[in-house]
């Protein structure tokens, strides 16, 4: 919503828009939108006359058809990665290591896209590849989002196989560092997805400000610095912005985390 009193025409019709999204009384939109009733009332005609919005028979209004045919024809050309793109880059260009962002699929999460670091070499990860929840910083940074329940089961149903020696496999380890994940913000995998191979990752939410996925920075372990906290904010900053660019609420997208 902007900020401010709107002040075009289309500012403010807008914003009533945005405010029919929560609200369906004539006042309470007035309120949230911060224009005159009369001024409300005139753009809520149109909006029914237009399909997006309707009355709902008790003197209020709601959401009409027509939002959700253009929401419909929106999402079958949205592509996230295209949205997360110039965020991933600047991550990629402020630490140097190689960025992947990624979308929760079932049991694991699958790379959507890859940005390789500023290093002599190449992650063997690319895009379409699916990797377990649990062995992955981006992994962990979704389960960390997931009640205990939610995660409880992910666990019976797929197990906690070890992919390298430094996997965990212990349930109770795995919780411990989902809480601290919770806390802060960000999860870490030290070579438990790929030997060798030390990340940090913070989680990517949608437009109904549920987790999605998440973005992580990569690099061989010796040259990662995984208590890092200039890392960890660097990948905290940049998980927000991804967020925002695909439609979560700044409010809950850009929440403080400890640490």
């Amino acid at each position: 919503m902007t900020t401010g009193m709107p002040s075009g025409s289309i500012d403010k019709a807008l914003t009533v828009l945005e405010a029919l999204a929560e609200h369906s009384r004539l006042t309470d939109i007035a309120a949230a939108s911060g224009l005159p009733k009369s001024t409300v009332h005139r753009i809520l005609q149109s909006l029914l006359g237009w399909g997006f919005a309707v009355a709902d028979g008790n003197g209020g209004y709601l959401p009409g058809p027509r939002i959700l045919t253009l929401a419909g024809r929106v999402m079958s050309r949205f592509d996230p990665a295209q949205h997360a793109r110039a965020a991933l880059r600047d991550l990629r260009d402020r630490t140097g290591m190689t960025v992947h962002f990624a979308i929760r699929s079932g049991d694991e999460i699958v790379y959507v896209d890859k940005i390789e670091g500023r290093r002599p070499y190449q992650m063997k990860s690319r895009v379409g590849m699916g990797v377990p929840l649990h062995t992955t910083a981006i992994g962990k940074a979704v389960l960390s989002q997931l009640t205990p329940a939610e995660t409880a089961e992910i666990i019976d149903r797929a197990g906690l196989t070890a992919v390298t020696r430094r996997s965990i496999t212990d349930p109770a380890v795995l919780r411990r560092q989902l809480d601290e994940a919770q806390a802060h913000g960000f999860a870490i995998d030290d070579g438990e997805n790929d030997a060798g191979i030390s990340c940090i990752g913070a989680p990517v939410f949608d437009h109904t400000a549920s987790v999605m996925g998440g973005i992580s920075i990569s690099a061989l372990s010796f040259e990662m610095d995984l208590d890092s906290e200039a890392l960890a904010a660097e990948v905290i900053s940049a998980a927000r912005a991804v967020s925002v660019a695909l439609g979560a609420p700044a409010a809950d997208s850009d929440t403080e985390q400890a640490g």
